[in-house]
């Protein structure tokens, strides 16, 4: 399957509508310029895009931002760069960027599949992290879900040798769901074994959404899997 025939299967994303706050949009006028990147320009450059050299971490909907600048705080050289279409959740990270002077966290705010096919270097991310993706409860709905195997596959063009995925969600079908895509590929093994979950990694701060779940009964479930050499 050719990029352009992927990009027009999946989506990386459904717009939700929302107002900014002032801040959120105070960090989308004002921070977003200096950190923020997008499609029409050059292949996003780790080397001079950051101050620091640090392993190479995207995340892939990142949502409101709370757990990517807690990573970005916790990993100072550590390289994050967010993929996020929701302005926004892009306009909060950025106003904490800028209150906090957090350094190492740049965004595309666009697409995560046309990021990866258009502005990423092949082979250079350490790490992917998805974390509660939308699960498409509705069986009807499934074939939107991100986790399918032609963007797993995506995904591993532009890992590291021996990069990593890292998966999350609170949904067990769709849980099961990744599961089994990742298991089916054999460019890729299961860090914790066959069929094998994760505990929450402290890498990966818990959200207060997730907090409330646990107090309410709910299960997460965690996935690393490692890119395998050739």
């Amino acid at each position: 399957m050719s990029d352009q025939e992927l990009s027009h299967k999946i989506k990386s994303f459904v717009i939700r509508a929302g107002r900014m706050t002032g801040s959120q949009q105070k960090g989308w006028n004002e921070v977003f310029p200096k950190h923020g990147f997008s499609l029409t320009e050059s292949q996003f450059d780790w080397e001079h895009s950051y101050a620091v050299n640090g392993p190479r971490v995207v995340e892939i909907g990142f949502g409101m931002g709370d757990s990517l600048l807690a990573m970005a705080e916790q990993n100072p050289t550590y390289r994050y760069l967010g993929l996020e279409v929701h302005k926004p959740g892009v306009g909060k990270l950025f106003a904490e960027v800028e209150k906090r002077g957090i350094e190492n966290i740049k965004v595309f705010a666009e697409d995560a599949v046309r990021v990866l096919e258009v502005s990423i270097p092949p082979q250079t991310i350490d790490l992917i992290q998805i974390f509660f993706p939308d699960p498409w409860h509705k069986k009807r709905h499934h074939k939107r879900r991100l986790i399918q195997p032609d963007f797993v596959d995506l995904l591993l063009t532009r890992l590291a040798p021996a990069g990593r995925i890292h998966l999350a969600t609170d949904w067990q079908p769709y849980a099961e769901h990744m599961m089994a895509v990742l298991e089916n590929n054999q460019n890729v093994r299961n860090v914790a074994g066959a069929q094998q979950f994760i505990p929450r990694p402290e890498s990966r701060p818990e959200t207060k959404f997730e907090r409330r779940g646990h107090r309410l009964g709910h299960g997460v479930w965690d996935l690393l899997f490692q890119k395998r050499a050739r």
